[in-house]
């Protein structure tokens, strides 16, 4: 069918709004589906091509869920399932949810890594959540089956679970205490750990955003996230089931090949657009768009109210690329709208208060470092991204090592409290007690200490980086994304290209390393390219540092995307990243 014969589900129907102010996710997908609101499907060239009612979704969640009970699937038993954007996964885990099971969304292959690193990641995370089965697109059948049989775990593709019986049964109601949900964080995938997430938590995180959103009527979503990530399978997927919103949705690979297509997506839009991504979309659609000259042709960005900020460290430089880039298309820098959240909070802590944009303020280095500046050397600032201010119902303090409040303006520990904050980390005592803290003030919830720094201003939070991605070399902090963006601004890299971390140097002391992608072939042009590199770290850290070149698309991303800086550390000492030859 073609897009011109589709119509999309509309932006406003008459159905009153409710935002997430609901007891349970069961009760947030019925009161979707009175609605003619729902999910919208493009091709890769940004065509529409299945329009998803929210009451068909509903249907064939129902048939789904009596397909569940009929395979002997109850209460709080896992389901494994291949997070592919598209009408089948949204059913599988709306029915998963009426059952009382828990879904697990799981990642697609990525072009990283390959056949066999998918499965050894899929492997482990299914060992982790332990489900009873895992079910997937057949394209991966070949991978997902020999995942699912190293962990002697049932699997099929839901082509197939779609022709099982689906008799009739009574399902079990929901409770609010419930777990709703496993999501897996982006952390380590070879140590994963299964975020377990209740109803309650869910709905109140997805209340407080579109609260903090200022959530309008004639409004609809566009996302080409991955349903596997928390921003894309919570804030583009149940958001828009909790807060009645109907979405746009592109293939994360669709985007990955043609990004552009996700601003024909925004621009066909006749309401108000909420759009997200981390810096590195916006930065690919920027550079993508640098040598056409049609852009107010092609373009009308001029109704994207709020284009969402976040899942890593947000670059002001790029943010104004993309300006500069999209200005005449209609975008206005005031629709950026950073934010900061994490999975182990659903989602959002804090959202930028709309139309407010990209604000930073410029910190000292040394500050950053908790060093006293050199006064013989000029004062060094890196600009800070204000992430906004916190959720209703939700708190932030910054703490020191101690544990004591830091007033404003101090760097510290980021630590948030709410409703919203998960129950655990699935079957892992451990690590649930290593990051949540007893409040000391009866009847409050526990603190989560998100391992996260950053500080407050004036009720605003800022991100400086991650506490464990930190590299302390002679007693003084280095973020390695400040390492990395140095070396992005030498022509011919990308934003991806570098991992910094510390390595222990032959003489047992610490020294910042560098791995970086190298698109050059001529060995006497590597040894000038590692040079280069290495003058402009030491000009950011002041110290010499190992700098390695490595092939294109050597360095390991997490399940999202992000790159890990953990991974790449432990296959550079174990020799699996092989550095290239250097002229001798």
């Amino acid at each position: 069918m073609t897009d011109a014969a589709l119509t999309p589900t509309p932006n406003d129907c008459g159905l009153p709004r409710i935002r997430a102010q609901f007891d349970t996710f069961n009760d947030a997908i019925d009161y979707a589906a009175k609605s003619e609101k729902g999910l919208n499907f493009h091709d890769m060239r940004g065509q529409l091509e299945r329009v998803y009612p929210f009451s068909e979704m509903r249907d064939d969640a129902l048939v789904m869920a009596r397909r569940l009970v009929a395979a002997g699937i109850g209460k709080e038993d896992r389901i494994a399932l291949i997070a592919e954007t598209g009408p089948e996964f949204a059913a599988l885990f709306c029915a998963c949810v009426y059952v009382g099971a828990w879904p697990v969304p799981l990642p697609l292959p990525t072009s990283f890594g390959g056949k066999e690193s998918f499965i050894d990641q899929l492997a482990v995370q299914l060992d982790s959540s332990d489900p009873k089965i895992l079910i997937f697109p057949e394209e991966i059948a070949e991978m997902a089956s020999a995942a699912a049989a190293r962990q002697g775990c049932d699997s099929e593709s839901w082509q197939d679970f779609a022709q099982r019986d689906a008799p009739e049964c009574d399902l079990t109601a929901a409770d609010p205490e419930d777990i709703c949900y496993l999501q897996y964080s982006s952390g380590s995938t070879r140590f994963p750990t299964g975020v377990a997430v209740t109803h309650r938590a869910l709905l109140h995180n997805l209340y407080g955003h579109s609260t903090s959103m200022q959530l309008g009527e004639n409004e609809r979503c566009v996302s080409w996230l991955p349903w596997y990530h928390d921003m894309g399978l919570v804030g583009c997927f149940l958001s828009l089931i909790a807060n009645q919103v109907s979405g746009d949705y592109l293939k994360p690979d669709a985007f990955a090949r043609r990004p552009l297509a996700w601003l024909d997506v925004i621009s066909r839009n006749k309401g108000g657009t909420l759009s997200y991504s981390p810096t590195f979309g916006y930065d690919i659609c920027a550079r993508r768009i640098s040598s056409q000259s049609n852009v107010a042709e092609r373009f009308d960005l001029s109704r994207w109210r709020i284009a969402g900020n976040g899942a890593d460290m947000i670059r002001p430089d790029v943010m104004q690329s993309f300006v500069n880039a999209f200005a005449d298309a209609g975008f206005k820098a005031s629709a950026f709208t950073p934010s900061y959240g994490l999975a182990e909070a659903v989602l959002a802590v804090t959202v930028m208060p709309p139309g407010e944009g990209i604000r930073v303020e410029l910190v000292e280095e040394e500050r950053l470092s908790g060093t006293q500046r050199d006064l013989s050397r000029p004062a060094r600032y890196r600009a800070i991204v204000n992430c906004g201010k916190t959720l209703p119902d939700m708190k932030v303090e910054i703490r020191g090592e101690d544990e004591a409040v830091k007033g404003d303006h101090q760097i510290g520990k980021v630590w948030c409290q709410g409703p919203s904050v998960m129950h655990s980390y699935f079957r892992d005592e451990s690590a649930t007690t290593d990051c949540l803290v007893p409040s000391e003030t009866p009847g409050e919830s526990a603190w989560l200490d998100t391992g996260d720094m950053g500080y407050m201003a004036d009720g605003y939070l800022f991100i400086v980086g991650r506490a464990k991605d930190m590299i302390i070399i002679n007693g003084k902090n280095h973020w390695p994304q400040d390492i990395e963006w140095a070396v992005e601004q030498l022509p011919g890299f990308n934003h991806g290209d570098i991992a910094a971390f510390s390595v222990e140097t032959d003489n047992g002391e610490e020294a910042p390393a560098v791995l970086v992608h190298c698109r050059v072939s001529d060995p006497e042009e590597r040894v000038k390219l590692r040079s280069q590199i290495s003058d402009k770290v030491r000009s950011v850290t002041g110290m010499s540092c190992v700098v390695e070149l490595i092939p294109p698309r050597t360095l390991p991303r997490t399940s999202s995307g992000k790159l890990s800086r953990a991974k790449a550390k432990k296959l550079y000492l174990s020799g699996e990243i092989v550095p290239l030859e250097l002229a001798a």
